[in-house]
């Protein structure tokens, strides 16, 4: 909507109003009207207005309003003014509210617009288009209707300043000239979706002093134009966290000006260029090239930039020594070095660091050949660091009791030397030096004794990561005195024994705990689920804890944390009757839990994942269970349920259902019919009824339904499951003929092109120390993910039982143990991807087809206790995976073949086919039958030693007949008279 006012009635307006209204001091009234339209949208919109705003018709005098001398309003400082009255916090990318901008070009000297952090849903921004004079617009951290706005953007030639950030913005920049805005010094678009390559307009504005388009969907090359020229006044340009590939172009190393480069977390590869930096970028100060994929080695000019402070390769494929020697003319402003996560070898000293006075932060991390010494004592260091991270280097084991480095710094907070293999037991420099430490990471070493140095009061401690040693010892009953402020407690895969303090509950700010894998007895403080409002992880997994499961409450239970693994310990008794909270991850599996599953009175919507099995739990699946409406994953195997399954009026989400190993009956009910199952386990129970509702499972991988009642014929909607891996309908009472058209499912062949259901993935963020938007303090983070159990698979003659990992190294058919007929379709053939099948105990007919041979990766193939006829197909020999075979108890007749992998099969395989002969005892054998017929064989070729014979055949013939018809008289006659 264009902005614009007749002459003649502005004219009018004028005259009159200013007999109606004095405006000393005040304000045009169009502009006031303006202004109190604007109150009148927050006030709709349930939210808090400042007071000034209509107290006093003086409206240049009202908060966040600033005019010029002739009370025309240039600014509107409107950031952050929605303020819900009843309190309530709206997080960004919630609710919005709408707010047409055209309201605001009413303000024909505008030129500052600040609307960030309003929660609104902003429409119209043509409206702003008449704002000619408009120099600073902040729209970010609000939703955007329309996707357009930046093609409108070039009628505002005036912009200096212009802040999008995290409004939704999508689409592509290509389309878009920038070159308009030629005032523009700083362009923020960073947090939106923005994809496309990067338009080269954006890199022809000679004002441009900052660009940020970090956190976007950007693909292509980083244009390698000159930049020098155009951008001769860039200070920073962030690019970060976008998918840009290619190589660094070396126009980006000359930009005279520029302080701060970010192309961090990118798809960009090559070497770093080999150049004289220090001349070309003597301003810069922060370099982030981390989490690309460059390779090749460091340049020592990086180094020897006269401002840098920040130097970030983390997370790339560099190789070599890093390119610092005793001479080097290091940076004096160098404050932080991340080198982490990448292939560097050979030895780092860290005296050759001793004149960078401000270096604050060194983390090598992740360099498994990199030698660093840290041995040296004198005060020739001038450098006081606060993070030293360290974790899967080549440290020497001798350092963690010796005289080092760590103790000469008094002010390190963040110490890492996870994951070295160091042996021994606590050093006294870790607790007897003056450094106020917050993290602690001493995780993946050898580590071995008592813990009792370590319980001594540390207030500022945060974080500690003593999993995967061998520590001893007890919690300290005090433990909330020792640790006031602890944030995060791993000490998971230890032999820590003894009681859980009560006093856990008195860490205020406790939110992640991992005490799993050690020797806990006793009971668990109830207080743990109750009072700990900011636990969200509470992991207490394979102990020898018992008593109630969570902990002697009352029948109502509100739980705090988020996720809670209480599985492989001693707890019993029955399931709290009365659960809420905002809870996803219950894991209460191998227990001695007895009682209903009875969750008529859970209020926890929130549950993904709810993990029972291996208990005593008894009952019925009440209906009640379809209340969980987020359940994906649930796992109430190996107990002793009984009864129908319950008909939920709408699908549950679920990716994983065991429900194996109980005695639940009758016809399986809309329960299972979910296109996002991709694991379905109802195998040792007594469901009955035909298989016709498998048809809904779009994305089922492993379907196992053996040993319980099915019947029926297989129906040849299983040929529609196309990402199956794994099916076993073994031990029921199916019937009729193989679907042929089971040789269509592409069978572990879309294993890698599918979702991940066998784990959930939780991300855990974690602050540590004072609050600092512009520190550069190392950020920790708990990446997992919930591995459920494995499945068990009947193949090479016994019953295996794979986990997750093997999973993806599996395929296979179980149809065995049921009342099948027929032929075996010679379709089976086309399953190249299956490693076991298995038909055996049925009614199979006919031959057994030659298309077998086509199996490439079969390792177990069964037929025994049929009733086949015929020879083994001689093709079967090229079989070269296979490891077991059995053909037993059938009716075959003439050889047992004895090369390739059949050479290594005893006789058991073949028992029970008083037909069959064994060559390697002596007898006689009839020959092989021909090549088999199309309808069996398929693509099967034909015998090559036939084709051999046959063409030695004719060329033995051929010359035959020459030396005859020319060598020997009687032919040389018949030549002639020819």
């Amino acid at each position: 909507m264009t902005c614009y006012f007749h002459l003649g009635t502005m004219i009018w307006v004028f005259f009159v109003l200013q007999f109606m209204f004095h405006m000393a001091g005040g304000c045009i009234v169009e502009e006031r009207i303006a202004l109190m339209r604007i109150r009148s949208l927050w006030v709709e919109a349930n939210s808090k207005v400042p007071a000034s705003w209509g107290r006093s018709d003086e409206c240049c005098t009202w908060e966040r309003v600033t005019c010029n001398n002739s009370t025309r309003v240039l600014g509107l400082n409107l950031d952050s003014m929605y303020q819900p009255k009843d309190g309530t916090f709206v997080p960004i990318g919630g609710p919005c509210w709408n707010l047409d901008l055209t309201i605001f070009c009413s303000f024909h000297e505008l030129q500052l617009l600040d609307l960030h952090c309003n929660s609104a849903c902003l429409q119209n921004f043509d409206g702003l288009q008449g704002l000619s004079k408009l120099r600073y617009l902040n729209i970010s951290y609000n939703r955007l209707n329309g996707n357009n706005i930046l093609k409108s953007l070039g009628k505002l030639a005036s912009l200096e300043v212009i802040n999008f950030e995290q409004i939704g913005l999508s689409g592509a920049l290509q389309n878009i000239d920038f070159r308009n805005l030629e005032n523009l010094q700083d362009l923020r678009l960073g947090f939106n979706e923005i994809n496309g390559s990067i338009p080269a307009s954006l890199f022809e504005l000679p004002c441009l002093e900052y660009l940020d388009l970090s956190y976007n969907l950007l693909q292509g090359h980083i244009r390698n134009i000159d930049l020098s020229r155009n951008l001769k006044n860039l200070r920073e340009l962030h690019l970060g966290t976008n998918q840009l590939n290619g190589s660094i172009p070396a126009s980006l190393f000359e930009l005279p000006r520029l302080e701060y480069l970010d192309l961090s977390r990118n798809l960009l590869q090559g070497h770093i260029q080999k150049m004289d930096l220090t001349g070309t970028l003597k301003n810069l100060r922060k370099l982030h090239l981390g989490s690309n994929r460059l390779n090749g080695s460091i340049p020592m000019s990086l180094f020897e930039l006269p401002r840098l402070k920040y130097l970030d390769l983390s997370g790339n494929l560099l190789q070599g020594h890093i390119p610092i020697i005793p001479s080097s003319n290091l940076s004096l402003w160098l404050q932080t070095l991340k080198l982490t996560a990448n292939s560097l070898n050979g030895k780092f000293d860290f005296f050759w660091l001793r004149n960078c006075a401000m270096l604050k932060e060194v983390d090598l991390s992740g360099n498994a050949e990199l030698a660093i010494d840290v041995k040296f004592l004198t005060s020739a260091t001038s450098f006081q660091l606060r993070a030293l991270m360290l974790s899967g280097c080549n440290l020497d084991n001798t350092i963690i009791s010796g005289p080092n480095l760590f103790g000469t710094q008094r002010h390190l907070q963040f110490l890492d030397l996870s994951n070295n293999n160091f042996a021994g037991s606590l050093p006294n420099w870790m607790f007897t030096n003056e450094a106020p430490l917050l993290y602690l990471g001493l995780a993946n070493n050898s580590l071995v004794g008592s813990l009792d140095m370590m319980w001594k009061q540390r207030s500022n401690l945060q974080m500690i990561n003593i999993s995967m040693n061998y520590f001893t010892g007890q919690l300290p009953t005090g433990i909330s005195s020792v640790f006031p402020n602890l944030t995060v407690l791993d000490a998971s895969y230890n032999n820590i024994s003894g009681n859980l303090p009560p006093s856990l509950c008195n860490i205020n700010n406790l939110e992640f705990v991992d005490l799993s894998n050690n020797k806990l007895i006793g009971e668990v403080p109830a207080c743990l689920f109750t009072d700990c409002w900011l636990l969200e992880f509470l992991r207490l997994s394979n102990n020898n804890l018992g008593g109630p499961i969570l902990g002697r409450v009352n029948n109502y239970l509100s739980i705090v944390g988020v996720a809670i693994y209480l599985d492989r310990n001693h707890f019993e008794g029955p399931l709290p009757n009365n659960l809420s909270g905002d809870v996803s991850i219950l894991d209460f599996h191998d227990n001695k839990l007895s009682g209903e599953l009875d969750v008529s009175f859970w209020n926890i919507s929130s549950l993904e994942l709810l993990n029972v099995a291996s208990n005593s739990l008894t009952g019925q699946i009440y209906p009640t269970i379809c209340k969980l409406t987020s359940l994906n994953y649930l796992d109430v195997s190996d107990n002793e349920f009984e009864g129908s399954m319950p008909n939920c009026s709408s699908k549950l989400p679920l990716y994983f259902l065991n429900m194996s190993s109980n005695t639940l009956s009758g016809f399986p009910s809309y329960f299972f019919y979910s296109s996002s199952v991709a694991y379905l386990d109802l195998s040792y129970n007594q469901f009955v009824g035909s298989l016709d509702w498998i048809k809904h499972l779009d994305h089922i991988k492993l379907l196992l339904l053996g040993t319980n009642m099915f019947e029926g014929r297989i129906p040849e909607d299983v040929c529609h499951l196309q990402y199956l891996d794994i099916i076993d309908l073994s031990h029921n009472r199916l019937s009729g003929s193989l679907p042929p058209c089971i040789g269509d499912i592409s069978f572990g062949y879309l294993k890698n092109n599918d979702y991940d259901f066998w784990s959930m993935f939780y991300d855990m963020a974690f602050d540590v120390g004072l609050p600092d938007m512009n520190s550069d303090d190392p950020s920790f983070s708990y990446d997992g993910y919930y591995i459920l159990q494995g499945f068990t698979f009947y193949t090479k003659g016994n019953l295996y039982a794979y986990s997750r990992g093997f999973f993806n190294l599996m395929s296979g058919i179980d149809l065995s143990a049921n009342m099948l007929s027929g032929e075996i379709p010679w379709e089976l053939g086309n399953l190249s991807h299956v490693k076991s099948l298995n038909l055996s105990h049925n009614s199979f007919t006919g031959q057994i087809p030659a298309t077998f041979a086509n199996m490439t990766a079969i390792e177990s193939l069964d037929l025994s206790h049929n009733e086949l006829s015929g020879p083994i197909p001689w093709q079967l020999t090229q079989m070269s995976s296979l490891e077991v075979f059995s053909v037993a108890y059938n009716n075959l007749s003439g050889c047992i073949p004895n090369s390739g992998q059949f050479s290594s099969f005893n006789m058991e395989s073949y028992l029970g086919n008083t037909n069959l002969h064994n060559l390697s005892q002596g007898n006689r054998c009839s020959p092989m039958p021909g090549p088999v017929g199309v309808e069996d064989a398929g693509e099967v070729s034909d015998d090559p030693v036939l084709y051999v014979i046959s063409a030695a055949s004719f060329v033995l013939a051929f010359w035959a007949t020459v030396v005859l018809l020319f060598c020997h008289s009687f032919g040389q006659r018949v030549v002639l008279q020819l």
